[in-house]
C-alpha cells in the first residue's frame, strides 16, 4: 500500500477492479434510485394535477365573469340605443323590464315591471331603440300589461315618410308582419318605405318608426293594395321598453287613470 501510495504501481488494477465492481454497485443503487425517481414522479403528478385543478377552476371563473361582462355589455348597447331613441323627445320617459311575454296566435302582450305607482296609464305608448312597441292596456300596483303592434286588436294612424301618405297600421297575430289598410291600388307606395306614426289620435308621438314596407301586393278585382310592414321595434328580442309621457299627460295621468 505504501509502495502503491508513493509510485501508484497498482493503478491498473484499482481500474479492473472499479469496472468489476461497478455492475455490483448499479445493482445496489439502482432499487434506490428508482424509488427516488419514483417519489419525485409522483410528487410531480400530484403537483400537476393540483396545479391544472388550480388553473381550470381559474378559468372556469374567468370565464364565468368574461360572460358576465359580455351580458352587461349587451345590457348597456341596449340601454344606449333606448334612451337614443328618444334624443328628441323632451317629454318624461321610464325604462321598463320584461316579465313576461303572452304572443298567441291571435293575442300578443307583454308584461312589464312598472305599474299605478310609477304613474303607468292605459293606453300609455311604449316604444323602443326601433320604433313603436305597443300601448298599456292594464295597469296593476307594481306591473302592468302592453298589447303589441302586432295584436290583430292594435292599430297604429300612420303615414309613409317619403311622401306623407296616411293610413293605418293593423296588427296581423304575427310577430314580423303589418298590414296597411285602405290604399288604393294607385297610391304611391314603395317597397322599402318608412312607415312612421302620423301623430293623429294623440296615443303616440308624432314620427316615431313604425316599420318597413315589406310587400305591396295588387289582387285582381280588388281596390286596395294589400301592403305588408315589418315593424321596427325588436318586439321578439327585447328584454327592456321606454314608456313615454306626451305633452300635458303627466299631470292627468298621475292617478294611473285613462284620460277621457
Amino acid at each position: 500500500m505504501f509502495i502503491d501510495y508513493r509510485q501508484d504501481h497498482l493503478k491498473v488494477v484499482r481500474e479492473v477492479l472499479s469496472t468489476l465492481v461497478y455492475p455490483v454497485q448499479l445493482a445496489v443503487n439502482m432499487p434506490i434510485k428508482l424509488g427516488r425517481n419514483l417519489s419525485e414522479t409522483l410528487v410531480s403528478r400530484k403537483s400537476l394535477m393540483e396545479e391544472n385543478s388550480r388553473l381550470r377552476e381559474q378559468a372556469h371563473l374567468l370565464n364565468t365573469r368574461l360572460q358576465r361582462f359580455d351580458v352587461i355589455e349587451a345590457e348597456n348597447l341596449r340601454l344606449r340605443a333606448l334612451l337614443g331613441s328618444t334624443i328628441n323627445f323632451q317629454d318624461k320617459v321610464l325604462i321598463a323590464e320584461l316579465m313576461a311575454v303572452e304572443l298567441e296566435p291571435f293575442r300578443h302582450l307583454i308584461e312589464i315591471n312598472k305599474g299605478r305607482r310609477d304613474g303607468v296609464f292605459e293606453g300609455q305608448p311604449v316604444v323602443d331603440g326601433g320604433g313603436i312597441v305597443g300601448q298599456v292596456v292594464h295597469m296593476g300596483q307594481f306591473s302592468s300589461k302592453v298589447l303589441l303592434i302586432t295584436d290583430p286588436n292594435h292599430a297604429v294612424p300612420v303615414q309613409i315618410n317619403r311622401n306623407g301618405l296616411r293610413t293605418i297600421a293593423v296588427g296581423t297575430g304575427q310577430n314580423n308582419a303589418l298590414l296597411l289598410e285602405h290604399l288604393p291600388n294607385n297610391a304611391d307606395v314603395k317597397t322599402g318605405d318608412l312607415v312612421v306614426s302620423s301623430g293623429l289620435g294623440q296615443k303616440f308621438p308624432r314620427g316615431y318608426p313604425v316599420g318597413t314596407i315589406s310587400e305591396v301586393t295588387h289582387e285582381p278585382g280588388d281596390p286596395f293594395s294589400k301592403v305588408t310592414v315589418i315593424p321596427s321595434a325588436r318586439l321578439a328580442q327585447n328584454r327592456e321598453v321606454l314608456l313615454l309621457w306626451l305633452s300635458g299627460e303627466e299631470g292627468n295621468h298621475a292617478d294611473g287613470e285613462t284620460k277621457d
